[in-house]
């Protein structure tokens, strides 16, 4: 039924269903974002448990249908599509105290607390909950896995009901734009009118800007970190070089791959080129240096821990993520410049007058910090402040004290 709501499936790696109990894929366990250094998973799970929002329930909601289906920005629509999502906190009577959360590339939905099968905190569990900066006695948070993530949401991995087997490469192109599009109808069909800010980072900043641009009657402030108005050249470069990885690999078979059969090696090579644009050179100093992992003298063998290091990111997503989706997301953040179809971005800018709070981070090499504050200076009504972190890009996800501090002033403030 459209507009349903329901309880999300377990999804294992590519999206697909996992057993309950015992038999095949009992065995493999799915963690949410870490962003690839275990600071951000101690800082979470060692956080203070006053103020969790506790155990969850992950939710879906149908979106489309065939009598009202979803277009997309690039051409075709979808006749079903549903979200995945969480919320924290209750929905006034006005519908006017939701708080929008976010994710970025490789994240999901599971922003706060703890679910029946996710033991490990939320990836931004100390920011959301009784008495922190996203405080669930005053707002309605809602997270959602994005429209063509493997998180529950329909995309790449999901079964096509015309075929029954995975969308693979027919899944159409989509956008930020129409990410936002898919977020709009869920928030309507929760019954929120209008937000009090919309937050996130990465590529959850550029569905910040989206929003802000697209329904600027719904959205009465916004938080984008750690991103621009637009993906620059070296960004996209980075996103080709990785997709690049992907589709080299002949386990990935045009794009046909089995779901328990992902292209291993081109999906965690991907992971390593990614994970280097989120650190930077001081934080990788300070955590690898010089030091060996193995005193064998084997041309193809490893021989430094930063070699293990992306290794085991690399196997960590091979083993909670789809390929596919990798390739189709990547290419929506490189399409994205908030700009488009709207006239000349600094007019564009100009006309987003809600309060915002732009977030840098001193030593990204990702999305540089002058991208953020060129952003902060183009929007009429923005402050800025920097993150300040030897941990590059993942900062935002890491840096919890700071990112809270700043935006429960912020929030306070524009409330």
């Amino acid at each position: 039924m459209d507009g349903a709501l329901r309880r999300a499936r377990p999804t294992g790696p590519s999206g697909a269903p996992t057993s309950e109990g015992g038999g095949p894929g009992a065995d493999r366990t799915l963690i949410h974002e870490t962003w690839g250094d275990h600071a951000a998973l101690i800082a979470r799970s060692a956080a203070s448990p006053d103020g969790s929002v506790g155990l969850v329930a992950p939710q879906v909601v149908d979106i489309a249908s065939a009598a009202d289906p979803l277009p997309l920005e690039l051409g075709g629509s979808l006749e079903r599509a549903a979200i995945a999502y969480e919320t924290y906190g209750e929905l006034n009577a006005r519908g006017d105290n939701a708080v929008l959360v976010c994710h970025a590339l490789t994240g999901s939905a599971h922003a706060a607390g703890r679910t029946e099968r996710e033991t490990v905190p939320g990836w931004w569990d100390p920011l959301i909950g009784p008495g922190k900066a996203l405080d669930t006695r005053r707002y309605f948070v809602v997270s959602s896995n994005v429209l063509g993530g493997c998180y529950g949401s329909t995309g790449p991995s999901s079964l096509d009901p015309a075929t029954g087997r995975p969308y693979g490469l027919d899944f159409p192109r989509y956008t930020v734009r129409d990410m936002v599009e898919a977020q709009r109808r869920l928030l309507d069909r929760l019954g929120v009118r209008t937000l009090a800010a919309v937050v996130g980072g990465s590529m959850g900043g550029m569905q910040v800007l989206e929003w802000a641009a697209t329904h600027p009657e719904r959205v009465r402030a916004i938080a984008p970190i750690a991103i621009g108005p637009r993906h620059s050249a070296w960004a996209i470069g980075l996103n080709e070089v990785a997709r690049r990885a992907i589709t080299s690999d002949p386990g990935w078979q045009g794009g046909r791959y089995a779901l328990d059969r992902q292209p291993e090696r081109g999906l965690g090579l991907a992971r390593a080129i990614a994970m280097l644009s989120y650190r930077s050179f001081d934080s990788l100093e300070q955590k690898f240096g010089r030091e060996r992992a193995a005193a064998g003298r084997e041309l193809l063998g490893v021989s430094f821990e930063i070699e293990s290091y992306l290794d085991y990111q690399g196997v960590k997503l091979v083993q909670r993520f789809d390929a596919n989706t990798y390739l189709y997301l990547t290419r929506a953040m490189d399409d994205f410049d908030v700009a488009a179809g709207r006239g000349k971005l600094q007019d564009v800018l100009g006309r987003l007058r809600m309060p915002a709070l732009v977030m840098g981070i001193g030593s990204d090499v990702l999305y540089p910090e002058a991208e953020a504050k060129a952003l902060a200076a183009g929007l009429p009504n923005a402050r800025y402040q920097t993150i300040r972190s030897p941990h590059g890009h993942d900062a935002f996800l890491i840096e919890f004290p700071q990112v809270s501090a700043h935006l429960r002033r912020f929030l306070d403030e524009v409330a």
